[in-house]
């Protein structure tokens, strides 16, 4: 079935949402995640008590969904399995843009009753050209509008990002993380089973929407193999698209089969594929997290030789090892560059070989050095360390202008590493300064090691784009 991509906008901008089978068992988890919704919200449930306890949360009710009085775009269907085809029936007669379906029990399950129900599932939604999100899925986030998989998640911004998952533990994790990590989701999807709608048209169509600059996916399999390499490549083209795959174990493997019922495939054609078509592959959700938000504002990587300053003493050595264990190079400084830097440096607490330590007393002069290091020959990359305890709130704030200065006058990509306590009021300012940082378009890391990688995915994409390009 090839996915109406009319259809999937109604279904991710909504203007009317029917949330049907949502119980008090479960605090009606649905219809309270969607008390944010911007458009009209109603209630599907038979149950007389149930339905009093709904209408008191201020929600319309209905006994059917054939019976709400206007078009439907999306419909979250939270029934028992043994209802779900009848339900799916009510979503074609009433032509509602697309449902996702919660409800799981399913092939997952591995048992006879859960693969037979999945199969005509599967098939009536076909026959139709039905638009069937999941089963056993959290669905569609739009912070925009106000649809959530989750109470705990956040409305009324949007940002540059899309996620594509299987799995709705991680399409929750990922838009809480992104968004404390100062960047925002335009849309995400937790398609789980995927019997209809795969993660090639949901891929497909982020691809074709202006709005979503990078592309991040959790997946455990794919139906058609042929057709997701195809859109891969072509939405790649386009924008980047960094890709984190469950199941690169046997073990894994073996859960993935449990948990979405997908086929894994092996980890090395895998990796291969994916690399041919012009995507990243990661490992996992923090450097899923930190890759995108690098391609997101770095300027294009073209080389591997990083310059790293504000650090002091001891570090210089384990900085130098960390960034040349994930394949870049800390270089010397050009001659000019060391002519200068002796010019001014305070030896005393600070060396400037590269890493150029500044300790305490060289800190002041950090517009000079990174003016060195942003006009040096031997130097592609630009990295600050910052640390939260970073003296007082007006020193902090002039190395923040800083590094969004040299960011709008320099072609190099420029990144800062953050460090903080895990005080609250740590932990508060070092949100505060990520947010500061990257609206200046400078991208930041709460780790050397993350950082580093970051940098490193962000060269192997540019990379290949030049590769191809030739």
């Amino acid at each position: 079935m090839k996915a109406d991509f009319t259809r999937l906008d109604r279904a991710f901008n909504p203007q009317c949402v029917a949330v049907v089978g949502d119980s008090k068992k479960f605090n009606f988890e649905w219809l309270r995640s969607q008390s944010t919704f911007k458009g009209k919200l109603y209630s599907v449930q038979v149950n007389p008590e149930t339905i009093k306890d709904i209408e008191a949360l201020g929600v319309e009710n209905y006994t059917s969904l054939l019976d709400i009085p206007e078009p439907v775009d999306l419909a979250i269907v939270a029934v028992p399995r043994r209802v779900a085809l009848g339900i799916l029936e009510d979503c074609i007669g009433k032509k509602v843009a697309a449902a996702h379906f919660f409800t799981s029990g399913f092939a997952e399950t591995d048992t006879e009753e859960g693969i037979r129900l999945e199969r005509l599932l599967t098939e009536r939604a076909e026959q139709t050209n039905f638009h069937l999100i999941g089963p056993n899925c959290m669905g569609i986030f739009n912070p925009k509008v106000g649809i959530r998989q989750t109470e705990t998640q956040y409305t009324g911004v949007s940002g540059p990002v899309s996620f594509i998952s299987q799995s709705g533990t991680h399409a929750i994790a990922f838009s809480l993380e992104m968004h404390l990590q100062g960047v925002d989701i335009n849309k995400s999807v937790s398609f789980g089973n995927g019997v209809v709608l795969d993660s090639a048209d949901y891929l497909e169509y982020f691809g074709r929407d202006p709005e979503i600059k990078v592309i991040g996916m959790y997946l455990e399999g794919v139906k058609d193999g042929r057709r997701f390499l195809r859109v891969l490549r072509e939405v790649s083209a386009q924008k980047p698209v960094v890709v984190w795959k469950g199941g690169r174990t046997e073990e894994g493997g073996r859960a993935i089969a449990s948990h979405t019922g997908s086929l894994a495939v092996t980890q090395a054609i895998w990796d291969a594929a994916v690399r041919q078509c012009g995507a990243i592959k990661v490992a996992g959700m923090e450097e899923l997290i930190d890759t995108l938000k690098a391609l997101l504002y770095l300027s294009p990587v073209r080389g591997d030789r990083v310059a790293i300053t504000g650090g002091s003493g001891g570090q210089s050595v384990a900085i130098a090892d960390v960034f040349a264990e994930t394949g870049l190079r800390v270089p010397l400084l050009t001659q000019e560059s060391y002519d200068e830097l002796a010019s001014f440096y305070n030896l005393i607490g600070g060396g400037y070989r590269n890493p150029i330590d500044t300790g305490n007393t060289n800190r002041r002069e950090m517009r000079r050095i990174m003016e060195i290091l942003e006009r040096d020959a031997n130097i592609d990359n630009l990295v600050l360390l910052f640390t939260a305890r970073w003296g007082t709130s007006k020193q902090l704030e002039a190395h923040i202008n800083l590094m969004a200065d040299i960011r709008r006058r320099t072609s190099k990509p420029v990144m800062a590493i953050l460090s903080y306590s895990f005080s609250p009021g740590e932990v508060q300012q070092a949100g505060d300064i990520i947010q500061k940082l990257q609206s200046g378009g400078v991208p930041t890391f709460i780790a050397l090691e993350r950082g580093a990688r970051a940098l490193r995915n962000a060269l192997d994409y540019y990379s290949f784009k030049s590769s191809v390009s030739l």
